[in-house]
């Protein structure tokens, strides 16, 4: 099974932003959802933002709405995380996957397939 790959983590003072890449397969980029998850310290893993193959369908945990932005380059297998205004709480190992659905935006980490390592966010000051 090919694996998507996250990359642009790093450490940011509580207020700064970040962006986020997921490398996706074609075949999954094209078809599928394509969601953001992390899992902090001592957590489960939990729903961050999702996105449909044709962007019209985008989801966002509550936590993250009105600071947190997906979206897809259709030019390229790629699906960023554009992340403002971070709280330490946002500090966790952020993943992308490909979901089995292709026009509903799952929360459930049952329903994606594909995750990658990961890229650390740490929010600290």
């Amino acid at each position: 099974q090919v694996h998507m790959e996250e990359s642009g983590g790093g450490l940011v003072q509580p207020g700064g932003s970040l962006r986020l890449s997921c490398a996706a397969p074609e075949d999954s980029f094209s078809t599928y959802v394509i969601s953001w998850f992390r899992r902090g310290p001592r957590k489960e893993r939990e729903f961050v933002a999702g996105i449909s193959r044709t962007e019209v369908i985008t989801k966002y945990a509550d936590s993250v709405k009105g600071r947190f932005t997906i979206s897809r380059d259709n030019t390229q297998p790629i699906v960023y995380l554009q992340m403002n205004n971070l709280k330490p709480e946002d500090s966790a190992v952020y993943f992308c996957a490909s979901s089995r659905f292709s026009g509903y935006v799952s929360f459930d980490t049952d329903d994606y397939s594909g995750w990658g390592q990961g890229t650390q966010v740490t929010v600290s000051s």
